[in-house]
């Protein structure tokens, strides 16, 4: 597996997250809100869980979805160098390395057990789970039919997938897709709505004419398209939690 350039577009949005850091199942983690009976797993992308905007948004779910929203490190301590990608110097960054050591046999398992904790340990009631990149094919593990560890699943510009995460779906998905998507082609992009309709699963399939790859996250509020993007993206997330968690 591999990233494209297009994942490391990025700006910093402004504002403090009012969350704190604890421990999940052994991960290292960002929890924000306070219900006690429904929440979400939130998988980030390649920025990981530190990065600012993954954090702020979690707090947005937190707040206006309603539940405890848990951000935990899947990347073992790894933490990309913001201020390299910021600068495009992407050369500088072992992307191969940190595929590797970050694949779905090393991580699956951390995914699997921080799930499991919340339902168990933590005694959640209603889980749902979202992933943007790399945490795409994340949610779809966790939501596959041998495990049903969620209650629903969105994400928002997969990497990674391949058709058997859409073939073993068992739970309510939403898609939050933009128009021009590298790692989630047209073609994968057809087959995951016509075997969602096979499946006979509810899902929702959002797109968003005109933007990247890492827009819904991490694109320029200066842009209007990804702006607008960002916060529709967003709003569609709280909505389908509020939906299915509620």
């Amino acid at each position: 597996m591999s990233f494209s350039s297009c994942c490391l577009k990025t700006f910093t949005w402004g504002g403090t997250p009012t969350g704190k850091e604890v421990k999940l199942a052994d991960n290292d983690a960002y929890v924000t809100g306070d219900n006690k009976d429904a929440a979400v797993l939130f998988i980030h992308d390649l920025f990981g869980w530190k990065y600012n905007n993954i954090r702020l948004l979690a707090d947005h779910y937190a707040r206006e979805a309603d539940v405890t929203v848990y951000v935990p490190d899947f990347f073992g301590g790894w933490v990309v160098d913001w201020k390299l990608i910021e600068e495009g110097q992407f050369e500088k960054v072992d992307l191969a390395t940190m595929a590797k050591e970050n694949s779905r046999e090393i991580r699956g398992p951390e995914m699997e057990a921080c799930a499991k904790a919340l339902k168990s340990t933590h005694a959640f009631q209603r889980l749902g789970a979202i992933g943007f990149c790399y945490g795409g094919w994340a949610v779809c593990h966790l939501a596959h039919k041998s495990r049903a560890l969620v209650d629903a699943i969105s994400m928002g510009h997969p990497s990674w997938l391949v058709k058997e995460d859409i073939d073993n779906l068992a739970t309510p998905v939403q898609i939050l897709a933009p128009e021009h998507d590298h790692p989630f082609p047209v073609e994968l992009k057809t087959y995951t709505f016509e075997t969602l309709l096979r499946l006979n699963l509810a899902f929702e399939y959002v797109h968003y004419p005109g933007v990247e790859h890492g827009a819904l996250v991490r694109g320029s509020e200066k842009v209007e398209r990804e702006r607008e993007a960002m916060a529709s993206a967003k709003n569609s997330a709280v909505a389908w939690f509020r939906k299915y968690l509620h």
